[in-house]
């Protein structure tokens, strides 16, 4: 079992290249990431009852989250073009699957949608960048390490 700490590079993130309708041959690794950000906003609904003699409850109701992701636009690889080409799209054309394994062994499975924000521009003497942010889209599927 995987134990310690580890470098971010340990994370194996692929995109659905078919969209929804993806299966595993379709999930493709994204070629020439260099940084991915994950953020988890929690919904919590707050409460006061007159029993708490004026002391708050809390309960997480709701969650969503997003990742945000940078690197270089690399033609001819699957999933970064896959990802460049949702640019120009919109609607359930920049919906998605996802995933993330991470070192432990553990998995993240999520439906997304794709928000383009670089599809490969940058100064001129500069590698073209790629840069975009995965929104999830309902209930993501968790598998724990083993």
């Amino acid at each position: 079992m995987f134990k310690g700490v580890f470098p971010v590079y340990g994370l194996i993130f692929k995109i659905g290249t078919k969209g929804r309708t993806s299966t595993d041959t379709d999930m493709k690794e994204v070629e020439e990431l260099e940084s991915c950000g994950l953020s988890i906003d929690g919904t919590i609904d707050e409460w006061t009852n007159m029993a708490s003699q004026g002391w708050g409850s809390a309960l997480m109701t709701g969650k969503k989250f997003s990742m945000d992701l940078k690197g270089k636009r690399s033609i001819g690889d699957a999933g970064n073009d896959y990802i460049a080409d949702t640019a120009w799209k919109d609607g359930l054309d920049c919906s998605s699957m996802a995933e993330i394994t991470f070192p432990d062994g553990a998995k993240l499975e999520f439906d997304c949608v794709i928000n383009v924000t670089n599809p490969g521009t940058g100064e001129s003497t500069n590698v073209a960048g790629l840069e975009f942010t995965l929104q999830s889209d309902g209930k993501p599927d968790y598998t724990p390490a083993a």
